[in-house]
């Protein structure tokens, strides 16, 4: 028994000498969704963790701040994924100091946004557009990206990474097969958006969008903002307005009322449970509502 005992203390003490700890799980962190599902799909049979930060319902992170588990998760992390463009800004500090970053939207040719901080149009300052993933070809460079980070912190996985990464691939350029086949004989091809964080699906689809209204609880549209908005929906004889899952619906409901335009609800594809269910969400809904 004392032997045992012995032997029993010599392995524990083994295991808190330094180089002795057992291995840990190399731990990445991803902000959004698709960030968050490219990675885990690149991660796949590399037994490497993969953690979202943002898991609310949000549509957009402009005044998004992270809780208490969710910085001490970034916090921990041996990589945090970001999607990039300015989408994390309000992380800042926080990337400032993690010990290493992936910027998906990297070398990406990025669309300008014009944002209208007054109803009556009268201030205007242009940014740029950080919702990529919603192309599918920006979010194979997307994910293109994230694998060539992946492989540079985790060299051993290389080959695990560029397979999964070839899936990964096959699966956008699915959606981006079905989506040009579902939309290419629509009756109308002109949107009204409430976020205006569409473009790069327009921009994938042929579609264009005449008006992107970022609508916010306490800012909805003026009077003379749903004037215009009405007479637009009636000169180009739209079927419909789309709204945004969780967005505001006030102003939408009014000229729909006014104008017979049905209203449907588009995903930012930002939040929710699966990226490509989303994507093709709103390929189905605009077929549904413009074909």
């Amino acid at each position: 028994m004392k032997v045992k005992a012995m032997i029993l203390s010599l392995l524990l003490l083994l295991t808190l000498l330094p180089g002795c700890t057992p291995a840990q799980e190399a731990q990445v962190a991803a902000t959004t969704l698709p960030v968050y599902q490219f990675t885990v799909r690149l991660c796949e049979g590399t037994g490497i963790s993969v953690t979202r930060l943002v898991t609310e319902s949000v549509s957009c992170l402009h005044d998004y701040s992270l809780n208490v588990s969710q910085v001490r998760a970034a916090e921990s992390a041996q990589v945090i994924v970001i999607s990039g463009a300015g989408l994390e800004d309000f992380m800042s500090d926080i990337l400032s100091n993690a010990s290493a970053v992936i910027d998906s939207s990297a070398g990406m040719t990025l669309l300008d946004c014009a944002q209208e901080h007054d109803h009556d149009h009268a201030h205007h300052h242009h940014e740029e557009d950080a919702h990529i993933w919603l192309s599918p070809a920006c979010a194979k460079v997307m994910a293109s990206n994230i694998c060539a980070g992946l492989t540079e912190q985790f060299p051993e996985h290389a080959n695990a990474f560029t397979k999964n990464l070839s899936a990964l691939h096959a699966d956008l350029d699915n959606l981006q097969s079905y989506g040009e086949e579902q939309l290419k004989n629509l009756s109308c091809r002109e949107l009204i958006t409430f976020h205006d964080g569409f473009a790069y699906f327009a921009d994938a689809f042929d579609l264009t969008i005449l008006e992107a209204i970022e609508e916010e609880s306490g800012s909805e549209a003026s009077a003379q903002e749903l004037i215009r908005l009405i007479t637009t929906v009636e000169a180009h004889d739209l079927p419909a307005v789309f709204t945004e899952i969780n967005g505001s619906v006030s102003a939408a409901d009014i000229i729909s009322a006014e104008t017979g335009a049905e209203l449907f609800a588009l995903d930012m594809a930002m939040a929710g449970e699966d990226y490509l269910e989303a994507m093709y969400h709103n390929i189905d809904t605009i077929k549904e509502a413009l074909g």
